[in-house]
């Protein structure tokens, strides 16, 4: 602590070390490990205590209850799967889909649409547009880096502004906390007024859909994307996909039934959905279903749901005779190998976003910028803020937690409108989120997607600066006060344009550098 003390700006050594070691190395968990041992180093100054100081933290990380039941998640849903391809029922899907998706183009539209519609929680839409769409993807050639962006992208920025998520109970009740106890103000109304000022979040979802629709990528995603359609490489020589390269198998005489993937899915949701209204305190008098879901245990609702979908499948599969109880049993177990690697990763992510909490990241990003802020700079500078520690520490909601209860104490003191004040949080927080490579959310789309990590970091990253840049604008551009209700409108019309133009511009120069058309890849 004596050298944080004397060299404050020795805190962002761990972020560092492990984002910089991943874009050099492309291998995520030594880059990972070697950013927590940098921080035990700094508070220790001893390498032996830093060696088990660090595997002192990587344990802690594994015995929280919440990551625990991540894990174990992870595992029971990677079993699932391996199931559901072993009875044929990932094929019947996808024939179904593609039955009415014939292009490469309306694969990534399905996917976009069906990121959208999995609204009550991140982790969910990974899991399940990942692992129900992952095969049709394949067979439409859609590249894993292109699927993994359209994953991540519909998933924590659909979450944080759906009316009924598992992200409305952490926001209202971190926006409460900070909240003065003299202002009697509801925090779910400053929830709601916040919605249209989330500007990343938004504008993320309409990349998405603009980039689909007009078949314009840009970057190493294009690259990504050309090389999927020409030679029917999914992912580039080379890559490591995080599913650790487990080939899930499906039996010669099993049937193509859609019906075999559809059902445990629907049960592995509606089991969750009935979770997180139990745990949320559903049977309470006179709590609505909102209210339930807003505050519910997410994951333990999740890891029901995927134990509740796994024992249907066993009876459906016994039932139809698809399958005997052994061969079931192997097939659980190779799809629980896939999300191996995957855990190690989050571990290691949990890790340095606890070592960041120990060396005071945080709070040395935002004591240095408190002196550049002014009630105009206000929104835009936290909506920068924000995005940094999250990249940095590898999560929103920590990013909230830390941000939120700084940003409305000077919002009332800046005379910045409390919706406004939050909003640049709660949506920079989900830009630094995407772009970070130790994100829990990034990491989960790369493994649910089948994509190599960093490839996916790498290819979604100018697409993330590309829409963060445009909300920041549009931060800037907010004036502090409303005298006119058709401002916000307005501002909404240009950032929206400008996404699309700056698109348009960075698509045809891609395409130019590369001699590729744009009638050539939306033919292919």
């Amino acid at each position: 602590m004596e050298v944080l003390a004397s060299f404050p700006w020795l805190a962002l050594l761990p972020p560092l070390v492990a984002i910089t070691l991943c874009f050099l190395t492309k291998r995520v968990l030594p880059s990972l490990f070697l950013g927590v041992f940098a921080g035990t180093l700094l508070l220790t100054l001893n390498p032996f205590s830093a060696v088990a100081d660090t595997a002192i933290i990587y344990r802690d990380m594994i015995s929280d209850s919440w990551h625990a039941t991540i894990i174990l998640f992870d595992f029971v849903i990677g079993g699932l799967v391996g199931m559901i391809y072993l009875s044929g029922g990932a094929h019947g899907f996808a024939n179904m889909i593609t039955s009415g998706v014939k292009t490469a183009r309306g694969g990534q539209i399905a996917g976009a649409g069906m990121g959208c519609a999995i609204f009550f929680d991140d982790y969910s839409n990974t899991v399940i547009v990942g692992n129900a769409l992952r095969p049709v993807a394949d067979t439409l050639k859609i590249s894993k880096e292109k699927f993994s962006y359209i994953v991540d992208s519909t998933a924590a920025p659909v979450a944080t502004i759906a009316l009924v998520s598992t992200w409305v109970g952490y926001e209202v009740g971190v926006i409460g906390d900070a909240l003065p106890s003299t202002m009697e103000i509801n925090p779910y109304s400053i929830f709601l007024s916040s919605i249209p000022y989330r500007f990343y979040s938004i504008l993320a979802i309409l990349l998405v859909f603009m980039v689909t629709i007009s078949s314009r990528d840009f970057g190493p995603m294009l690259d990504a994307e050309y090389r999927a359609r020409t030679t029917g490489k999914l992912m580039r020589d080379g890559a490591t996909p995080l599913a650790g390269g487990v080939k899930l198998e499906t039996l010669k005489e099993a049937p193509k039934r859609a019906i075999n993937m559809i059902v445990p899915v629907i049960v592995l949701v509606g089991v969750a959905l009935f979770g997180m209204w139990w745990t949320g305190g559903g049977m309470e008098p006179g709590k609505g279903f909102i209210d339930a879901i807003s505050y519910a245990d997410s994951m333990l609702a999740l890891l029901w749901g995927a134990v509740a979908g796994t024992i249907v499948a066993i009876i459906m599969y016994s039932v139809q005779r698809i399958a005997n109880l052994p061969q079931m049993m192997d097939a659980f177990i190779n799809g629980a190998k896939m999300m191996v690697m995957a855990n190690l990763v989050l571990i290691s992510a949990w890790s340095i976003g606890a070592i960041c909490g120990k060396v005071g990241t945080a709070e040395f990003v935002v004591n240095i910028s408190k002196g550049v802020i002014t009630p105009w700079l206000l929104p835009a500078l936290l909506f920068a803020i924000s995005a940094f520690i999250a990249f940095s520490t590898g999560t929103s909601w920590g990013t909230m937690a830390i941000v939120i209860p700084i940003a409305i104490p000077m919002g009332i003191a800046f005379g910045v409108p409390l919706h406004l004040a939050v909003a640049p949080v709660l949506t920079g927080s989900v830009w630094g989120d995407h772009c970070s490579p130790i994100s829990d959310t990034t990491v989960m789309s790369s493994t649910f997607a089948g994509s190599d990590h960093i490839d996916h970091v790498k290819t979604q990253l100018p697409y993330a600066l590309l829409a963060g840049g445009i909300a920041f604008l549009m931060f800037l551009l907010m004036p502090i006060k409303f005298e006119s209700p058709l401002m916000l409108p307005i501002i909404w019309i240009v950032g929206a344009f400008l996404l699309y133009f700056v698109l348009r511009i960075l698509s045809n120069r891609s395409m130019k550098k590369r001699n590729i058309s744009i009638s050539d890849l939306r033919k292919m």
